[in-house]
């Protein structure tokens, strides 16, 4: 059974920094990309980072340079190092996992429609 257990959500002050981890068990861990998205109440869900098999990264405008994608393939984890937090940041973070498909192909990181695999999700709140 495919599990994907986030934690580390909090609640901090504006330019304060969390760290995500999302503890993978149940499929070969190293053979999926991943990733981490991000849905605000009354917004869309939107990707957030990207972290490839080959480890390429890929983040969102509004994170880059502030929040870091990284995986521990000896412990089958996935992170997120997010530092200089604002209160647009506040979410619920969702770590996800993917295989690539031919219908995937032509689908950019972002779409959710690019993912197997999700968590239920830890709360991040950023206050000003």
């Amino acid at each position: 059974q495919v599990q994907l257990v986030e934690s580390g959500g909090g609640s901090v002050q504006t330019g304060g920094s969390l760290r995500l981890s999302c503890a993978t068990s149940g499929y070969s861990y190293s053979d999926y990309y991943m990733g981490w998205f991000r849905q605000a109440p009354g917004k869309e869900r939107e990707g957030v980072a990207y972290i490839s098999t080959g480890d390429i990264t890929y983040y969102h405008d509004s994170v880059r340079g502030r929040f870091t994608i990284s995986r521990d393939i000896t412990k089958n984890t996935l992170y997120l190092q997010m530092n200089s937090l604002h209160p647009e940041d506040t979410a619920m973070y969702y770590c996800v996992a993917g295989q690539m498909t031919s219908a995937r192909f032509s689908m950019g990181w972002g779409d959710s429609r690019r993912y197997d695999y999700w968590g239920q999700g830890t709360q991040v709140t950023v206050s000003s």
